[in-house]
């Protein structure tokens, strides 16, 4: 007997989500820090595209190019300065990680997130995070769920 149209949708929408997860945490852990430039210096670079939303002399913010909400924005330093995660971050870091939130809020405003939006900062093999330069998430544009991993 063939399942409704809805139940299947639903099935395959969970089927892509989860393969999507599993890939991002099998980039996360298959990530290693180093001194080598990361995609994100070639985005800042111009040397591969990017769906830009804001740029000024400190930071750059672009959509995802595998957004997991409607609005889904990466925004990074411009310099990375040793900061390639959040538990890198020493006290020099400090105005540039603020810029980042701000930058957030900023950004948030411009795409209409006014019902909300969620900030992430993956770190760590354990935390997801794939690419070794310090990166927000700016998510939104849907109803977020709570816990989030």
């Amino acid at each position: 007997m063939d399942r409704p149209k809805e139940t299947n949708v639903k099935a395959r929408i969970h089927v892509l989500s989860s393969h999507i997860m599993a890939s991002e945490k099998d980039a996360a852990l298959a990530a290693v820090p180093s001194d080598s430039p990361t995609i994100f210096d070639k985005i800042i670079n111009k040397e591969i595209p990017s769906n830009v939303v804001y740029e000024d002399d400190k930071v750059l913010a672009f959509r995802d190019i595998a957004p997991q909400a409607p609005t889904h924005i990466v925004i990074i330093p411009k310099v990375k300065d040793g900061l390639t995660g959040l538990s890198k971050a020493e006290e020099r870091h400090c105005e540039i990680l603020g810029r980042l939130l701000y930058t957030a809020k900023l950004v948030a405003k411009q795409e209409g997130l006014e019902e909300g939006f969620r900030v992430v900062i993956n770190d760590g093999p354990s935390g997801c995070q794939s690419v070794y330069h310090i990166h927000v998430h700016l998510l939104g544009g849907r109803q977020m769920n709570w816990p989030p991993g």
